[in-house]
């Protein structure tokens, strides 16, 4: 029974291929679509989760009370890391490391740059990274130890065995190899390809020296990770740590902090907080491509039923004879259903062609490294259990709507459909079409929201601005560099600074300043800055000036105009504010520069003149110096400087608009999806006006014999649909006015949402009908009526 079930559903789709494969083709791209989404947020779910243990490992992080404002930071003191270790015994391990960033490594005339820092001892322990050579209980035993990931002793050692050999660190020391580990996975939120023992930082580091000599909390420059013990209970754990920065007394920032824990499974999706708690990250991009994920499935569902159920009238006289032979109302439902499943399967091997072949490029915008796990039964399992879910949600309506007509009415050939019927299917018209208006509305407002920020003034030079990280031998010989540089003739401003033009990674607080009120923090950014540095970075100063050689500035500073703001100060110039327990004047005021965050306010920002705490190099290329001319140049002065490592350099530009790559990429992948999920509507309307055209042949010859025109004729096919298509866009409207409100609302500088997008939107709907449903409507128009109506 149930082979002659799909036999004949097979034979069905044979008998009306057009109509077959405009089904196939809409259901395989909506699943293709839904199949790439799921497995994008699978992959996006599993970070970190491959780690053993990883539900018991922590990252610690600080609440920090600024005014009634909470405020999360990452960064956290030594001091805090030897309390938990000594003071916390639900903690199994506590690692202190740096920020695992960029080191050179050198082996003979192999050199190399890659990302890499200190860790404490136990963090191999923790962190169960597969150790392919070595033993995480003895690798970091010694100080001068270094364990490397196989791309990097692939590197440095090409085939050899690079056990015991020793590694040249940023041409200052020699370590010793002492571990071997496998490449990290593509979904781990670590991307280091070396660990030293944090040891190492405590007997060469003058930074970090001084921090463990200072003791305090408020030497917040690190990151600490726990692993709590198996039988630890994590509240507990949690409500015992959260003030033990509170007994620092005389500390604003001991006194204002509290320690939180965020567990390792939530570090890539929920990077945001909001009043310390976490609000969203990337997580919020998941919910969004899994509604669109199910909006488009559901289109090509709609598609099914719309399709099926319109050519009712075909399958008629078959179901007449059906029950007449004694066939029951089950055994025709089970038929109908058997129909949709083989088609929905079908669908389905059709789909795994369209994931294969979208999938390289859907990784290459992304950047993940998203597959299609054949061997993995768990895939497979629901991978059917949901197509075939789709395929008998999809096939309910049509398989009940056919199995309930009368056999004697369909025999004689009266069975007429009904209103029901007819408003039914408008009415899943109007939901497809709604469905598509809102993401192409949704397209055109993030599209519009990328270029009102990208085309937001920046505040500094974004064109002609080049940095390098700094190395010891470049800070030895800095001014001569410098000099070098500016002598060439391919740039015409030279400075320094402790963080990159696009960016500040260092806050702090300031403990007093001109009308500060009682209890009053403020936290603002740091930037420490060499001679020169506005006019290098392409700032604007509002009053002042800029650091400048030849003059002392030890105790001088500038800010911007957002810290001017913040501290309320009406006459900044020469006012004093009181930093690390020494007053600074304010000698200038720069514009404010979106160096952090071009969605946003610019930072309350404080500029300082550094002695020795510069870590990268600046540098604006001259006027009319073609970038790769330059490079090639500048490549050679800093060879001589700094022989020992490669020449690592940024164009800021590409970094500045590296801020604007998650919401670019949204932008992208949801016009994909938007022309796909119009494309598939489109499908359900072509056949929808076929069938329309085919049921009114001699309606239509009548009309073409009294004297009807093509246009009357096509306007009347078209009608229909295009009232359809104007409500899908008044209920659309609202809908997506109310999302994107909401996601506008994440952003302080944001577009106003006026009526043209929406109005954009309805014409280029009312557009794509049109074209569709034309070709039919007019081959209808055009056809002679006295071949449809010869035989009345």
């Amino acid at each position: 029974m149930i082979k002659n079930y799909f036999l004949v559903a097979w034979r069905n789709l044979l008998n009306n291929k057009g109509y077959s494969a405009i089904n196939i083709f809409g259901l395989a791209a909506g699943i293709a679509v839904a199949m790439v989404i799921a497995l994008w947020v699978v992959h996006e779910y599993s970070y970190d989760r491959f780690m053993p243990d990883h539900d018991r490992l922590y990252r610690v992080q600080r609440n920090f009370d600024s005014n009634g404002d909470t405020l999360t930071f990452t960064t956290v003191s030594l001091k805090l890391a030897d309390v938990l270790r000594n003071e916390i015994p639900e903690m199994e391990y506590v690692c202190e490391t740096d920020w695992l960033g960029s080191h050179a490594l050198k082996v003979g005339e192999r050199k190399v740059v890659m990302n890499g820092g200190g860790v404490q001892d136990d963090f191999l322990k923790a962190f169960q990274f597969r150790l392919l050579q070595g033993d995480a209980a003895s690798v970091f035993k010694d100080p001068f130890s270094i364990v490397l990931t196989e791309t990097a002793a692939k590197a440095l050692f090409g085939n050899e065995n690079p056990l015991g050999k020793m590694v040249r660190l940023d041409n200052q020391h020699d370590l010793a190899v002492t571990g071997i580990l496998e490449d990290l996975p593509t979904t781990s939120t670590f991307r280091f390809k070396y660990l030293y023992p944090f040891s190492f930082l405590d007997k060469t580091n003058d930074f970090v020296i001084n921090n463990r000599k200072s003791g305090g909390f408020d030497g917040n420059a690190f990151q600490i990770f726990a692993k709590l013990r198996p039988d630890a209970n994590v509240a507990q754990v949690a409500a015992k740590i959260a003030f033990v920065e509170k007994r620092e007394k005389g500390n604003v920032n001991a006194e204002k902090s509290i320690v939180i824990l965020q567990a390792m499974d939530r570090w890539h999706l929920f990077g945001e907080y909001r009043n310390g708690k976490e609000a969203g990250g990337f997580i919020n991009y998941i919910r969004i491509f899994s509604s669109v994920g199910i909006l488009v499935l559901l289109i090509a569902c709609i598609n099914f039923v719309n399709l099926t159920t319109a050519r009712s009238e075909k399958r008629a006289r078959e179901v007449g004879i059906r029950k007449a032979v004694g066939s029951r109302r089950r055994n025709l439902v089970f038929q109908f259903l058997a129909e949709s499943l083989t088609l929905t399967f079908i669908a389905l091997l059709c789909s795994f062609l369209i994931v294969a072949l979208a999938l390289p490029y859907f990784n290459r915008m992304t950047g993940a490294a998203v597959h299609i796990p054949l061997g993995d039964i768990r895939f497979w399992g629901i991978t059917i259990v949901g197509v075939a879910l789709t395929g008998i949600t999809a096939g309910l309506k049509p398989a009940f709507y056919l199995s309930s007509f009368n056999p004697v009415k369909t025999l004689k050939g009266t069975v007429k459909i009904g209103t029901s019927a007819t408003w039914s299917r408008k009415t899943l018209v109007v939901v497809q079409f709604t469905c598509s208006v809102v993401l192409v509305i949704s397209t055109l407002v993030i599209y519009r929201q990328m270029q009102y920020a990208k085309n937001r003034p920046a505040g500094f030079e974004t064109s002609r601005l080049m940095s390098s990280m700094l190395t010891e031998d470049m800070l030895k010989t800095k001014d001569a560099l410098k000099q070098d540089l500016l002598q060439s003739g391919l740039v015409n401003h030279v400075s320094m600074a402790s963080c990159p033009p696009a960016d500040i990674n260092w806050h702090t607080d300031l403990q007093d300043f001109p009308g500060k009120l009682p209890g009053e923090t403020v936290e603002m950014g740091m930037v420490l800055t060499g001679d020169d540095y506005v006019n290098t970075m392409g700032m604007k100063l509002q009053g002042g000036r800029d650091f400048r050689a030849g003059l002392s500035d030890t105790l001088n500073v500038m800010l911007n105009e957002a810290a001017v703001k913040r501290l309320r100060l009406k006459d900044p110039l020469n006012s004093q504010i009181k930093w690390n327990d020494k007053w600074y004047r304010i000698v200038g005021v720069v514009k404010d520069a979106l160096m952090v965050n071009p969605f946003r306010q610019a930072d309350p920002t404080l500029f300082l003149k550094s002695y020795g705490n510069e870590m990268y190099l600046l540098y604006q290329l001259a006027p009319g110096v073609a970038s790769h001319r330059a490079v090639e140049q500048l490549g050679a002065i800093f060879n001589r400087h700094n022989p020992a490592f490669p020449y690592v350099y940024e164009f800021v530009d590409e970094a500045y608009n590296n801020k604007f790559h998650q919401e670019m990429l949204t932008g992208r992948l949801s016009g994909i999806f938007a022309i796909l999920a119009i494309l598939i509507s489109c499908l359900g309307l072509l056949g929808l006006a076929a069938y329309m055209a085919e049921q009114r042949t001699k309606e239509i010859g009548v009309r073409k014999v009294l004297g009807a025109s093509i246009a009357q004729i096509w306007f009347l096919l078209s009608k229909d649909f295009i009232m359809l298509v104007l409500l899908s866009c008044l209920i659309a409207s609202p809908i997506a006015l109310y999302s994107l409100q909401r996601w506008l609302g994440q952003y302080d500088y944001r577009i106003t949402l006026g009526p043209a997008v929406f109005l954009y939107a309805t014409l280029l709907a009312l557009i794509v009908t049109l074209l569709t449903i034309s070709f039919q409507a007019i081959k209808a128009a055009m056809a002679n009526p006295v071949r449809s109506l010869r035989s009345e």
